[in-house]
């Protein structure tokens, strides 16, 4: 290993060290198909103590072809059909209302097949776990419903959206598990299940192992979408030819013709 290398290995141990579950990188590794985990989170968040999680998958990259995709930090699916989106926001303007009903949207234009009863539609969970109390009011708990305004009785479509104040530090169960959230350290946690999950990536070498290649990723990443940003601004001015853009954002020239297209 070169010390350029060497370097950034320390640099991603020291990193690692301080993640906890409200960097939505390192949950994502956490909670990824771990049914364990997440069933913990939700029967907790929902009080539901009988919830079970069939289904987890973390990253899930829900296209719209026309218009503006998300990716869902997790979407889980219960033994009854619900279909639940749980998202960390460290910055409180990723949990703005607008992401909140444009993620609910994409869920239900996504688990709908052609032909199918709109009365077939799942139930679905918008859930926000955000680290500062976004909303304000020092609660633990947001829970958004649509109602009727002239009589307050709920309109019960099946759509729900829940904001979970990570802030909150309540003696209570969801108390401990914002506490839990906010932990650096295992040894620090309430919940045995979170603990030990968060103690294999940061402490066994498989998790490690997986954690530096998951961070070596996420560099390779970055760097790409600042290539493709470099290109796409010389596109927008018209002076280079594409084999110049091409050679000077680092892509490929069949690259830089899909993103003169797009």
């Amino acid at each position: 290993m070169s010390a350029q290398n060497e370097q950034k290995h320390l640099e991603d141990l020291q990193r690692l060290k301080q993640f906890r579950l409200l960097d939505d990188d390192f949950l994502t590794k956490c909670f990824d198909k771990d049914t364990v985990c997440i069933e913990l989170v939700l029967q907790i968040i929902l009080e539901k103590s009988d919830l079970k999680v069939l289904d987890v998958h973390t990253q899930v990259f829900v296209e719209n072809l026309l218009n503006r995709s998300v990716r869902l930090d997790i979407l889980a699916t219960d033994s009854i059909g619900r279909k639940l989106n749980v998202e960390v926001q460290r910055s409180d303007k990723g949990a703005g209302k607008k992401r909140a009903r444009y993620n609910s949207s994409m869920m239900d234009v996504n688990v709908l097949q052609k032909g199918t009863d709109f009365d077939n539609l799942p139930e679905t969970w918008v859930i926000f776990i955000t680290e500062n109390d976004v909303i304000g009011k020092g609660l633990p708990l947001y829970s958004v419903e649509r109602c009727f305004l002239d009589t307050g009785e709920r309109f019960d479509d099946g759509s729900h959206i829940l904001y979970v104040n990570g802030a909150y530090r309540g003696d209570t169960a969801i108390g401990k598990l914002m506490h839990d959230f906010s932990c650096t350290d295992a040894a620090d946690m309430y919940y045995g299940v979170l603990a030990e999950r968060v103690k294999f990536f940061k402490e066994s070498k498989e998790g490690i192992e997986i954690m530096c290649r998951a961070m070596e990723d996420m560099r390779n990443q970055t760097l790409k979408e600042g290539a493709i940003d470099s290109a796409k601004r010389m596109l927008s001015d018209g002076i280079l030819t594409l084999e110049k853009i091409a050679e000077y954002a680092g892509l490929s020239l069949d690259e830089v013709k899909k993103l003169k297209k797009e």
